[in-house]
């Protein structure tokens, strides 16, 4: 016989092999024992996570020997055929290649047409939102009102993409992602199963790398077994997926609470000599760093970490070397650090401004680039919080760019203020007109508020519109290199700015522009 890969060998037979959707296997159980199943099912979640064997598997319990039935024998011609994928009654659709109105209408008028051999006419249809609006369409009637011995089974990654008049028709599903924990345990039962020796450790791994997709950890245990000679090894499947270490965070994080700024960069040189993506190691760090704040919180729970518990145990340990607040600055730093690699073409740079950030400042300092304390709201950044040139010699300075940022204050924002006007009018001239009449008086937290006169309700509610909150926030946040968020608020204290004409610099350039003039009303 010719060799089954993984995910099919040990593809799940019955309702009781699928892993980690126990809500889902109790609802169709149920219907099936109860005689309430629907005409017409959507199961969605992300890919490799059971959706299509849940479909073949309740296709084998209504259309075995002994159904409908929760335990398909699966020794029966009807359950052998489904399990093969070759039942007459049993139809799998591609809904990628079949998605236009002509195949849809050929599947209309096949419907009608009764079972060759079991009780049923199933269709599964994989990938269901490729279908176009028009197949859909043709669909509907034959999805409200089908035959009494036809079942849909639609199963789909992205059941937004879904028009309403489907979803309303069917009784949806959604699959989660599968733990790390149970992926790990269900690898363990592989690996025993086919005399693997493999580690605990290289287990993890897959699993981590796999982001919860049981299907993904199976093909890479299969690809893992077949790279190596005897043992698998966690270097092997480190080289072979590129993974950043588990022990690599820790280390990292460490440089970072003994304020080894030059180590941390020798650690991060290491990562990218050994061909590490670094866009996948900031994302693991900042994953990294909330593990540390669910430890800290939680005293390392592991189902609300979903890892392993000597790591769960270590990352206990690490999170009692910091406060909850250098945790949180931590995060937000490298967040801050994501949201600007995107505007670079480099993404080595803005990582190592943050690590040596994270480790020159000072223990129980604000460690967030776009976040430091004022001792007053208006006030420039405290001496408290300037790096001490007696504390840091000449050689270890903070970079000039990291300087600029941490000095974000509301006289930043004052003195920006016309720039962010001139900015938004070219996105959205409306929005930079209704923010004009309105003066920074507030920066707390990176929260800015703007305060407008009182008889100024409606340039508040105009800009409070999400879109209209969102290019503000960005325009901000791009002048001063930090992550702004703004309030609006009227108040009385704040007086209506020069309400002449000519004092508004849009309504100036417009004159200018047309060599007009404005007409008072007497």
């Amino acid at each position: 016989m010719s060799y089954i890969v993984f995910a099919l060998k040990w593809r799940p037979k019955n309702f009781d092999e699928i892993i980690g959707q126990d809500a889902i296997v109790a609802t169709l159980k149920n219907a099936i024992q109860k005689d309430r199943l629907a005409h017409a099912y959507l199961f969605s979640g992300p890919r490799g996570v059971g959706k299509t064997s849940a479909a073949r598997i309740l296709a084998k319990a209504l259309n075995c020997k002994d159904g409908p039935t929760v335990n398909p024998c699966s020794t029966c011609p009807a359950c052998k055929d489904i399990a093969q994928g070759r039942s007459f009654d049993v139809i799998e659709i591609d809904g990628a290649s079949n998605r236009g109105i002509d195949e849809i209408r050929t599947l209309r008028e096949n419907v009608k047409f009764a079972p060759a051999q079991g009780k049923y006419k199933i269709y599964i249809i994989d990938e269901v939102h490729q279908i176009t609006a028009e197949g859909f369409n043709a669909l509907l009637k034959t999805l409200e009102e089908p035959p009494p011995f036809v079942k849909f089974i639609f199963a789909t990654t992205h059941p937004h993409k879904v028009i309403p008049t489907i979803l309303s028709r069917c009784q949806r599903l959604d699959f989660r992602r599968i733990s790390v924990m149970e992926i790990i345990a269900q690898l363990e039962k592989i690996a025993q199963a086919e005399k693997i020796n493999i580690d605990k450790k290289v287990l993890f791994a897959i699993a981590k790398s796999s982001d919860g997709s049981l299907r993904d950890a199976e093909s890479i245990l299969d690809q893992l077994i077949a790279f190596t000679k005897d043992e698998v090894s966690l270097e092997d499947v480190i080289s072979m997926l590129g993974l950043v270490g588990q022990d690599t965070l820790f280390d990292i994080t460490d440089k970072i609470i003994n304020k080894d700024a030059r180590g941390a960069l020798e650690l991060f040189n290491n990562i990218i000599d050994r061909g590490k993506d670094i866009g996948n190691f900031l994302t693991n760090l900042i994953e990294h760093f909330r593990n540390l704040m669910i430890a800290k919180v939680t005293q390392a729970d592991p189902k609300l970490i979903d890892l392993p518990k000597e790591i769960c145990d270590k990352l206990l340990q690490q999170a009692s070397t910091l406060s909850l607040e250098e945790i949180f600055s931590a995060f937000n730093t490298l967040v801050n650090t994501q949201e600007m690699t995107k505007r670079l073409e480099s993404l080595r740079i803005p990582l190592e401004i943050s690590l040596v950030k994270l480790a020159q400042d000072k223990k129980g300092t604000n460690l967030n680039l776009s976040a430091p304390k004022h001792s007053k709201e208006s006030d420039p950044v405290s001496i408290e919080e300037r790096p001490s040139t007696q504390a840091i010699k000449k050689e270890d300075s903070i970079p000039e760019a990291v300087a600029q940022i941490q000095s974000t204050s509301l006289d930043n924002v004052k003195n920006i203020w016309r720039n962010t006007i001139d900015n938004l009018s070219k996105i959205k001239m409306s929005a930079a007109t209704y923010l004009d009449e309105g003066i920074p008086t507030k920066l707390k937290n990176n929260i800015l508020t703007v305060s407008f006169p009182m008889n100024c309700s409606l340039h508040k509610e105009s800009l409070e519109r999400k879109e209209n909150k969102a290019i503000i926030e960005k325009a901000l946040s791009e002048l001063l290199s930090a992550n702004i968020r703004v309030n609006f608020t009227l108040s009385q204290e704040v007086a209506q700015k020069n309400s002449s004409h000519e004092a508004n610099p849009f309504i100036k350039s417009a004159l200018d522009t047309f060599n007009g003039r404005v007409i008072k009303e007497e």
